[in-house]
């Protein structure tokens, strides 16, 4: 059992860290003057207050997590 967690353990944890890194890309990316002014055109009440409340970096990511979720929407083929 120990022999399989010392073979196991470091592709585990590199596989962690590629998942992480991942996650964390699209976090580090600073919004443009560009996405900035969509995001005011665009912002739902929610994401102002987002705004408001937690700062442009909280709400800039809210705002994409719902515009990526809508373009996934109109990609899928609609059901018959």
């Amino acid at each position: 059992m120990v022999a399989l967690s010392v073979i196991l353990f470091p592709p585990l944890v590199i596989a962690f860290l590629l998942v992480m890194e991942r996650v964390e890309e699209p976090l580090r990316r600073p919004a443009g003057p560009r996405e900035v002014a969509e995001f005011l055109s665009t912002a739902t009440p929610g994401e102002v207050d987002t705004l408001a409340n937690s700062g442009i970096r909280r709400a800039i990511t809210r705002w994409r997590r719902r515009r990526a979720s809508r373009v996934r929407r109109e990609a899928e083929p609609p059901v018959v």
